[in-house]
């Protein structure tokens, strides 16, 4: 393969709802480019995308494939992205480092709500946009009803390039208004006949050319004043204002094609050769500290690793774009996550999984490469005397949780290794190892997600699996002063245990005032206090912790043991084993033993007086509290609002953007368990949400006295 310039490099992203399509348009523009010979399709497992076992099992794409394609001199690299929600990450990575976003619209089904979700997304990364209509020789087809709902969401910068002569299973031919011809394919597709537009299209065509005319001048002072003078523009001067239009999101021209068909696509490719923005004219890469580093084969060489895979018998597979210089294989690059150097043995071009062996790529280009020893998803190489480092890659935050284990516990640890390379591979999957909870949580952006997850792990992996309903971390705290005292005993001949602790606990709030003494039980306990340990809890909240013995009651030495035995039981809370927060202790007075008193009798001592206490002293559970906001159109804002009461929702407030009602609630976390896939039933996929921790809050009493019922059976259990 030669080596292309930035200027000769076009990096797009293939987006689109499930179904549209994207997958073999793709294999339709490699056949085109003769990086394969045949098309595949979807149907029959042989595509060059969707090649994993799991794609083949449900029909549509996981993960997002990297495929190259060469046409008119020019390069393309295609990243063919899920149509799913639930996968949205290899859309967002692929945003990250093209250039170009096609998006595909199934002409069966028009504007979907994925096509919208995936919009945002460009929108949000800035990228040029074209709509492609595909599948017009499906029955259902309905190409007007498509533009019409284009116009309708993303406005009247979508404008006609092409369009159908007929539909269904007559179609064979577009209208191109930009060209002024008719393009007509035969019944394999492939090459097409290019002819004068029809007498009957002719008003209908010169309509739809004035359009793109007048949208195209208004993308350039020079083209705008030109068309003025003349009344029109010629064909280049037209693809000059289109291209600007399209950098500037102010123009999204659309497509027609059938892709399984192979119509369309080669005039498609022909405009994105020509005038759709390479490399060198999109803005330049920043790093983490500002520094702009400029798509320049002669500056110094640095990679950004976007994505990782495990493929069977080649390992660990690196994706990268370079960012600056060149890189050819052989090179040793410098690891600037890890400050740790990496040869570049072997390099390659992908279409899907086929390897095509490249000696050197230039800034702009993407390709691969194998066996990096500390190289990672997200990491920067340079190199040598290169300090660049460009930031991660930034996703949504998950929206389900569900917690996991191994069926045999002897799989426990290469469960672990196997989650641990899935979220390599895509990281809007994440793993927590709960010490509090007891449990492995797995995060995902939803239930399909998960559960294709789980398909991977039970049939790539042979570990069998169960989800489990996932823990919430709840709290315990107290909302009264209390006292106790505990004194513990033992002899079993020799030496024996003895230690006896008097203890005051209160709730905790900052700036509180330090009393001189407390009344409780009708008795006066003056506190002296000596020292004073304020531990701010890793859980949150803070434990004060007072020592208030005089006269030598207790040694000063038997102090710390005393604190450990209330931290024990803090991180085990007396009412559901929770974390306990928020409390001043106050230790007043005791007893030991001359012979028999040691640090460990006077932490069980601490610990039970701990615990007496706490269950005398108003003790309350507390819930996480999550900020939730929904995007949901208004038609189904009566539904949402309704399913979020019986959440126990806290609906904070309410506003209108971009087309969708906001609405703003505090919700416990405990009701918010599948909510995901609530939330897509209710609106039929067209609502979205974010949420993010706000605080603790006491739980109802109905709901506290049903988990301290579940804990004590639980208790019983076990």
């Amino acid at each position: 393969m030669k080596v292309y310039q930035a200027d000769q490099i076009k990096n797009l992203a293939l987006l689109g709802g499930s179904g549209s399509g994207k997958t073999t348009l793709a294999e339709a523009m490699l056949f085109e480019g003769g990086v394969i010979k045949r098309r595949g399709d979807v149907e029959s497992n042989n595509t060059v995308s969707d090649y994993n076992r799991v794609e083949h099992e449900y029909g549509y794409s996981v993960f997002s494939s990297v495929l190259f394609t060469e046409y008119l001199g020019r390069k393309f690299n295609i990243i063919d992205c899920p149509g799913s929600d639930d996968f949205i990450g290899g859309a967002i990575t692929s945003l990250n480092v093209t250039d170009t976003a096609l998006m595909i619209l199934n002409s069966t089904q028009g504007v979907e709500v994925g096509t919208e979700n995936l919009f945002r997304y460009t929108d949000d990364h800035k990228k040029p946009v074209i709509f492609v209509v595909n599948q017009l020789d499906h029955e259902k087809a309905n190409y007007e009803q498509t533009i019409e709902q284009a116009k309708e969401v993303f406005g009247n910068k979508v404008v006609v390039v092409q369009y159908p002569v007929s539909v269904g299973a007559d179609f064979n031919a577009v209208v191109d208004v930009l060209k002024m011809k008719m393009y007509q394919w035969g019944p394999d597709g492939g090459e097409p006949e290019i002819l004068d537009i029809p007498a009957d299209q002719k008003a209908m065509a010169d309509e739809l050319h004035n359009t793109l005319v007048e949208a195209a001048a208004e993308n350039d002072e020079s083209l705008m004043e030109l068309y003025f003078e003349e009344g029109t523009l010629n064909e280049d001067q037209m693809r000059q204002g289109i291209h600007k239009g399209l950098i500037a999101r102010d123009m999204f021209p659309v497509f027609c094609v059938s892709a399984k068909k192979d119509m369309g696509g080669r005039r498609l490719m022909e405009f994105l050769g020509n005038v759709v923005p390479n490399v060198s004219e999109m803005p330049v890469p920043v790093t983490n500290d500002g520094t702009e580093v400029p798509y320049d084969v002669n500056g110094p060489t640095s990679l950004f690793v976007f994505k990782t895979s495990i493929e069977p018998h080649l390992g660990e597979v690196s994706y990268f774009k370079v960012m600056s210089g060149q890189v050819e294989e052989g090179m040793d690059l410098i690891n600037a996550n890890r400050n740790a150097k990496e040869r570049i043995a072997q390099l390659y071009c992908m279409a899907g999984n086929n390897r095509h062996k490249v000696e050197k790529l230039v800034a702009g280009d993407i390709g691969v490469t194998v066996k990096l020893k500390e190289t990672h998803t997200n990491h920067t190489l340079n190199s040598k005397g290169t300090d660049f480092v460009f930031d991660a890659i930034k996703y949504p935050n998950p929206k389900y949780r569900t917690a996991i284990k191994a069926v045999n516990e002897s799989d426990d640890e290469k469960l672990g290794e196997v989650l641990q390379r899935m979220h390599e591979e895509d990281p809007t999957l994440s793993v927590e190892y709960s010490k509090e909870l007891k449990q492995i949580i797995v995060f995902g952006m939803g239930e399909f997600h998960l559960n294709t997850m789980k398909w991977r792990i039970e049939n790539n992996d042979k570990i069998e699996i169960e989800f489990l309903s996932p823990r919430i971390p709840y709290r315990e705290t107290i909302t009264k002063v209390a006292r106790a005292d505990y004194r513990h005993k033992k002899q079993s001949g020799g030496s024996g245990q003895f230690g006896e602790v008097h203890m005051i606990i209160e709730p905790f709030y900052e700036d509180m005032p330090t009393p001189g003494s407390m009344k409780i039980d009708g008795q006066e306990i003056k506190l002296n206090v000596k020292g004073t340990e304020e531990h701010k809890l890793p859980w949150g909240g803070k434990l004060v912790y007072n020592n208030c013995i005089v006269g030598g009651s207790i040694d000063a030495r038997f102090m710390p043991a005393i604190l450990k035995g209330i931290m024990e039981k803090m991180e085990e809370g007396p009412l559901t084993g929770s974390y306990a927060r928020d409390i001043r202790v106050w230790v007043y007075d005791g007893k030991m033993h001359q012979v028999d008193s040691n640090e460990i009798s006077f932490k069980l001592a601490g610990r039970h007086a701990f615990s007496e206490a706490f269950k005398n002293a108003g003790p309350k559970i507390l819930e996480p509290v999550y900020n939730v906001e929904v995007k949901v159109p208004s038609d189904r804002m009566g539904d949402v609002m309704s399913d979020l009461q019986g959440r126990r929702a806290m609906i904070e407030g309410m506003s209108s953007e971009k087309g969708f009602e906001v609405i703003k609630a505090k919700v416990p976390l405990k009701e918010m368990n599948k909510y995901s896939t609530s939330l897509s039933s209710i609106t039929g996929g067209r609502a979205f949400y974010t949420m993010s921790f706000a605080q603790y809050d006491k739980v109802p009493p109905e709901i506290q006295v049903e988990l301290i019922k579940a804990f004590e059976e639980e208790e019983k259990d076990d």
